[in-house]
């Protein structure tokens, strides 16, 4: 390996860890959607990890095609930008949608009471809630299937903002190899530490009960979720 290639390598290694564990928009959705939805932790590794293969597939597709064409870096770094701001206003959009959604289902969910009368004239009452009871099904048959796919669309459209400038482009001016190498060092980079950071947190939150807060579950998914999308959109994470 030469001294370039080692360099670039451990560059990849080091950008896509710093660039994944300081954007909660690659952890927070999933350890949020996670809790929310009850996903079992090998279901939730899946999931993180096929939107952090489509978060990184998607800028490599369009590094390599701008080397290929010889589309100048200004030209791609203004595509990254306009992509990332799809992405944030995307979560932004899905998370008020989620919120709003929780916060009815968590309305309709209320406890109430019932009171009961007996032929010993004795009376009693318990705390009952018929909204999980009868929505149950349906909301794991329908619209719980389409999550990860709005998901894995909103990752697909976020770009990896360093890949192509700092990396793609320089292992550009010594091979194609080089290129490919540069940007699966830092694609497993990536993703191993979404899966580490998303698996650790989600171990972590499970253990966690919200008490009378678990009915608003679905809702506080979706402020994590807005929170994420303004991260990105308006402090650049």
């Amino acid at each position: 390996m030469s001294t370039e290639l080692y360099i670039l390598t451990s560059a990849a290694a080091s950008v896509g860890f710093v660039h994944a564990i300081l954007g909660p928009d690659h952890y927070l959705p999933f350890v949020a959607m996670a809790k929310a939805r009850q996903w079992s932790m090998s279901k939730t590794a899946v999931i993180t990890t096929l939107c952090g293969i489509g978060h990184v597939l998607s800028s490599v597709v369009i590094g390599l095609a701008g080397i290929a064409l010889g589309a100048a870096l200004a030209s791609l770094e203004t595509l990254e930008a306009i992509r990332g701001e799809i992405a944030a206003w995307g979560l932004i959009g899905f998370g008020l949608f989620y919120l709003v959604w929780g916060l009815r289902r968590a309305y309709r969910n209320r406890p109430h009471h019932h009171w009961h009368s007996h032929d010993d004239s004795t009376h009693h009452f318990h705390e009952h809630s018929h909204q999980e009871e009868h929505l149950h099904p349906h909301y794991q048959q329908g619209k719980a299937n389409l999550t990860p796919w709005v998901l894995f669309v909103i990752f697909a459209f976020g770009p990896c903002e360093s890949l192509i400038p700092l990396l793609m482009y320089p292992a550009s001016q010594q091979s194609w190899a080089n290129v490919i190498w540069v940007a699966g060092v830092f694609g497993l980079a990536t993703i191993g530490t979404m899966l580490a950071a998303v698996l650790g947190l989600t171990l972590g939150i499970k253990r966690v009960s919200l008490g009378p807060l678990e009915r608003y579950g679905q809702a506080l998914a979706g402020g994590a979720i807005v929170t994420s999308g303004m991260a990105i959109k308006f402090l650049g994470l």
